[in-house]
């Protein structure tokens, strides 16, 4: 059993939907940056429920445990998959993790500008979940065949086609584009999504 609150609540979900955040990006029940050696992070890494890594000198990122993954998992409410939000533990590119850090900063200006604009936000997707499901889509006809070397067989239109359902750019030779992060929201009783790419020095 656990005992959070509010904002550790808060904390363990936004760092679960973005994989990795660095400590100083994310706020307090006072509104204050969070410090891995005290107050709300450091109960939650005594809890177990996240883990931080060292960036640089200056900043340190944290990520989902299992246990963290698997709380959020038994405590969010039962609705459609395809509009709930998934949750990622630990890091998974640690030669890209500098550039990772940046995804949840590009987040949270976008998502203020939606905000003033009276949008409401439903989840974010992450470029690996929609890699995820590009994968699926060219490996589903070799799928339960014995015969299958495991070489996707789409061709550049089908490719296109694809790209173009899921609102994703692709060139005439089928190479598919992915941003590091998609906003999935509404406003005016409208569904719509916002691509956020992140250009670092590093990336």
């Amino acid at each position: 059993d656990y005992t959070l609150r509010g904002s550790e609540s808060r904390t363990l979900a936004s760092v679960g939907a973005f994989r990795v955040i660095p400590a100083s990006d994310l706020r307090d029940s006072f509104d204050k940056p969070l410090d891995p050696r005290r107050g709300e992070l450091w109960h939650l890494r005594e809890s177990g429920l996240v883990h931080t890594v060292r960036l640089d000198r200056d900043r340190t990122v944290v990520t989902l445990t299992k246990e963290g993954h698997d709380l959020l998992d038994a405590r969010r409410q039962e609705h459609d998959s395809r509009e709930r939000q998934a949750f990622h533990e630990g890091v998974q590119r640690p030669r890209e993790l500098k550039h990772d850090a940046e995804v949840y900063r590009a987040y949270l200006e976008e998502a203020e500008r939606l905000h003033e604009m009276g949008a409401h936000i439903h989840r974010v997707v992450l470029e690996n979940e929609l890699k995820a499901d590009y994968q699926e889509f060219l490996q589903e006809r070799n799928r339960d065949r014995d015969d299958s070397d495991g070489r996707p067989d789409r061709d550049p239109l089908e490719i296109q086609d694809w790209a173009r359902e899921h609102d994703l750019p692709c060139d005439d030779k089928g190479h598919v584009q992915f941003p590091d992060v998609r906003i999935e929201y509404d406003i005016d009783g409208r569904d719509d999504t916002l691509d956020v790419e992140v250009m670092t020095r590093h990336y």
